[in-house]
């Protein structure tokens, strides 16, 4: 009841909607003036103005401009009472100047903290956004190792086998413009790592998915057509995870048609696909195995997702690497939505025989969230470093740590082993544009 009222009492997203509330609520409050003080029902005359606190409200929960249409209504309501005889003819200029003062400080104040939770808002999407895909890039690593220690030569295949068929199969996201690509190999792993013998893979379709698979593996019921009313397809697409018939269905429940359900989820949320698997073998079906194929359905669509994402970069840049391209244009977006700045910072390497590896080292020592692109040139080498939701302080200390690493190591500072920084801020140019800047700094050619 509390959760439904809180609800209810949030402010309104809808344009229309705030101005509907902007008119409707101060004529509410005209109307209990009516009730309860017929004589002065403006509160004009009274030793609190009580009306005032409809625009009031209008502007701490929306800004000054919806306050000061609720103001906008009270003096079109006097007017008509003034027309109509029901108040003196003297205007109250102090009762309505005061009002209006009162309305803009709520406003301005209003402004500023929505401004900051919005803000607020934006760096955290961004952070969620990251933790997901990290968590799915550890937890790949993770399951990558243990089965390279406990049965590669058991198995068909190893998982970095695995992971290089899926980098291959999200890499042909702009081939055939596809909404699965690559959907046929990728029911192709499923069978030889996870024993996986009748499957098929949908394609969203509006608010729900396409009936008929865009690829399928095995002999599947119906010819493979989706059963929209199955009890488990419903489980997955109301919690959005993975769901067995061994955990989803209860004792009663209608028999499933299918295994398993997994919908194709982005770390953004997105749903770009779903996993309806008819027919594995009985004691394939365990927790490992389920985690196995989770996990590669999460890095599957990821690096869709980042394909697309980074494919208006790279269109510009080939040899950009697909997980800056995509980094670069998240931190645009939330520089657009939360005006929360990034910065990027270019190391520029000159030829020098006695130094041609700093570039690579340098490299191996990025932040967590940092992203790397090395342009290498026979002139010179570029490490291109960028730094999510960090400012100048940041990239300068970048730098000064970077310089001190390399006074440690040479014993000369940056200049003099020939490199060289440069700082731009991820702020009022769109990424094609602040790269075709960087490099025309950097005097990258156009080959590199």
């Amino acid at each position: 009841m509390k959760r439904k009222l809180y609800r209810y009492l949030l402010p309104f997203g809808n344009p229309w909607a705030v101005a509907g509330e902007a008119v409707m609520l101060p004529l509410f409050a005209v109307g209990i003036g009516i009730w309860v003080n017929p004589l002065d029902p403006l509160w004009t005359q009274a030793g609190f103005p009580w009306i005032w606190f409809a625009p009031v409200i209008l502007a701490m929960r929306y800004g000054p401009f919806p306050g000061l249409t609720g103001a906008a209504v009270l003096l079109f309501a006097w007017i008509a009472f003034r027309a109509s005889g029901w108040v003196p003819a003297e205007f109250p200029k102090l009762n309505f100047l005061g009002g209006l003062i009162l309305v803009m400080l709520a406003g301005e104040f209003s402004s500023l903290w929505l401004a900051r939770a919005r803000r607020a808002e934006g760096i955290q999407l961004y952070l969620d956004q990251r933790l997901e895909y990290l968590t799915h890039q550890y937890y790949l690593l993770r399951l990558s190792h243990d089965r390279l220690e406990q049965d590669l030569i058991g198995r068909p295949m190893a998982m970095r086998d695995a992971l290089a068929a899926l980098h291959d199969l999200a890499r042909e996201a702009d081939d055939n413009g596809d909404s699965l690509p690559g959907a046929a190999g990728l029911l192709r792993l499923f069978a030889q790592y996870c024993q996986v013998e009748a499957a098929a893979l949908y394609a969203t379709a509006g608010d729900g998915f396409a009936p008929t698979p865009v690829a399928a593996m095995g002999r599947l019921a119906d010819d493979g057509r989706l059963a929209a009313a199955d009890p488990l397809l419903a489980h997955a697409r109301e919690n959005g995870c993975l769901s067995h018939i061994a955990t989803a269905q209860e004792p009663g429940d209608q028999p499933s048609r299918y295994v398993i359900v997994a919908p194709l989820t982005t770390f953004d949320g997105r749903t770009l696909g779903l996993l309806a698997v008819e027919r594995v073998p009985f004691f394939a079906l365990h927790e490992e195995m389920l985690q196995t194929l989770n996990l590669l359905l999460g890095y599957y669509t990821d690096g869709l997702s980042a394909r697309r994402l980074a494919s208006q970069v790279q269109a510009a840049f080939p040899t950009c690497p697909t997980e800056f391209a995509a980094e670069l244009q998240r931190l645009w977006r939330v520089r657009e939505e939360s005006q929360v700045r990034s910065v990027i910072v270019a190391l520029e390497f000159q030829a020098r025989p006695d130094y041609q590896d700093l570039a690579s080292q340098i490299r191996r020592q990025r932040r967590a969230l940092d992203v790397n692109w090395l342009i290498e040139s026979p002139q010179q080498e570029i490490l291109v470093t960028l730094m999510p939701l960090a400012g100048s302080a940041a990239a300068e200390g970048y730098i000064a740590r970077i310089e001190e690493w390399i006074r440690q190591k040479t014993g000369h500072p940056l200049d003099e082993v020939g490199v060289f920084a440069h700082v731009l801020r991820v702020e009022d140019e769109a990424p094609v544009p602040l790269l075709n800047r960087l490099l025309k700094i950097c005097n990258v050619p156009a080959e590199a």
